[in-house]
């Protein structure tokens, strides 16, 4: 549902989803400048535009930062291109996390590819670990850094210092292959 709001004096469109598997509202800014607000279904309108309200600064960090990009050429990914590099970035990402878990003290169960547009990875209370194929574009000490991640979310399942801390021992300088990840994320769509 297509819908706008204003905050601060400016116009904002936005597209309003309700999803029965959302649990909790999600803000998302996109690559191409679209803003989308995910909801449980049953939740208000007016709860979601309070949300957004809340966010107003974020979300006009995110619009300008993708705005400096407008006209940039964007890496686009099909379905065919998970089919083809599906396995060689299940291998590459299995052989990392073997050998951090193996140094480190961690184990983890199963170990899925898929194809996401806007999460590297994640990690289930059931210590399975889900990654995006689109890894395998990236420089290997950012590929690192997020295997790492989520291998730390086996430990602690948040982000706080404890978590952060676990992160700094696998991958001393995380905090500049986060922004190396940001600057990287924006041309995979």
């Amino acid at each position: 549902m297509n819908k706008r709001i204003t905050l601060q004096d400016k116009e904002v469109a936005y597209t309003l989803r309700k999803s029965k598997r959302a649990r909790r509202m999600r803000l998302a800014v996109y690559c191409d400048g679209s803003v989308v607000v995910t909801t449980p279904r049953g939740l208000q309108e007016t709860v979601a535009e309070r949300f957004i309200r809340e966010k107003t600064e974020w979300l006009f960090s995110k619009i300008a930062f993708f705005k400096q990009f407008e006209g940039k050429p964007v890496a686009r990914y099909s379905n065919d291109d998970y089919l083809k590099y599906k396995e060689s970035a299940h291998a590459l990402i299995e052989r990392k996390a073997k050998s951090f878990a193996d140094q480190h003290g961690y184990q983890y169960n199963k170990l899925t590819i898929k194809n996401q547009k806007t999460c590297w990875g994640s990690c289930s209370r059931k210590a399975n670990l889900n990654f995006n194929y689109k890894i395998l574009f990236l420089p290997e000490a950012v590929q690192d850094y997020i295997i790492a991640h989520e291998l730390c979310h086996l430990k602690a399942f948040n982000h706080s210092k404890t978590f952060w801390s676990l992160v700094s021992r696998m991958i001393p300088d995380y905090a500049v292959m986060r922004q190396e990840l940001k600057k990287s994320g924006i041309t995979f769509v």
